[in-house]
């Protein structure tokens, strides 16, 4: 993509993140190169895909005046953990533990900035659950493709509530999801799959080791919603 000399984003700048129980990944943070605005967009990715993937839609809005930080998955791209028999996590350590980080090293990075959560696929939807459980800090919400997983609201139905009721098998089986061989997402963990195959079963969203009830968070949940249908 090019850029007249005045569209020119910066560099993308690599912010290193450590959670609260210890891991460690890279936040990208891509600026307008005349930043004007006090807004910026924390970008969570679509399930397996690494951050570094999204670098032209950050520079692409950089280009038009708009700060975009690109959050990194556990145990994909920049992230120091890989899912395994002894390395399991699930949607409670994504929310609570590397949202938490992401966000406070976007509020370190951007001082008195305002800032909206968007996300494409998963992201889109943790977005969303993180905004319910924390209104205060986002100020909006942009999502791409990030319908919930429901099987009954897809073509083909029943074939999907099997792959629900499977994938979940195979993780605990194999300790976790060889998403990579499959074709599907990346290689994820087996809590990760549990809980998304949880909320494709029932069309409700719940995470093992999280007591509140997600769906009537996002029941209270009122922000601006830009969401795109692909």
């Amino acid at each position: 993509m090019a850029f007249s000399p005045d569209e020119a984003p910066t560099a993308p700048q690599i912010v290193p993140v450590r959670t609260d129980d210890g891991a460690r990944f890279e936040l990208i943070v891509t600026r307008p190169s005349q930043p004007t605005a006090r807004r910026a967009l924390l970008w969570l990715p679509a399930m397996g895909v690494p951050a570094r993937h999204y670098l032209p839609l950050a520079q692409a809005l950089a280009a038009r005046g708009v700060t975009m930080a690109i959050h990194e998955w556990r145990g994909i791209g920049s992230s120091d953990r890989r899912a395994g028999r002894r390395t399991n996590w699930g949607y409670r350590e994504l929310l609570q533990s590397d949202l938490a980080a992401s966000t406070a090293a976007l509020a370190d990075q951007l001082p008195g900035c305002s800032w909206a959560m968007g996300g494409h696929s998963l992201g889109g939807q943790l977005a969303c659950l993180y905004a319910a459980l924390h209104p205060p800090q986002v100020e909006g919400l942009v999502l791409v493709a990030s319908g919930a997983p429901y099987w009954r609201a897809f073509p083909h139905p029943w074939s999907l509530r099997v792959a629900f009721h499977l994938a979940p098998l195979l993780a605990r089986l194999r300790g976790h999801l060889p998403g990579r061989r499959l074709g599907f997402a990346g290689n994820e963990a087996r809590g990760v799959i549990a809980d998304w195959a949880r909320s494709g079963r029932s069309g409700r969203y719940a995470a093992q080791g999280i007591a509140q009830d997600l769906d009537a968070a996002l029941a209270t949940l009122h922000t601006p919603v830009l969401a795109i249908r692909l």
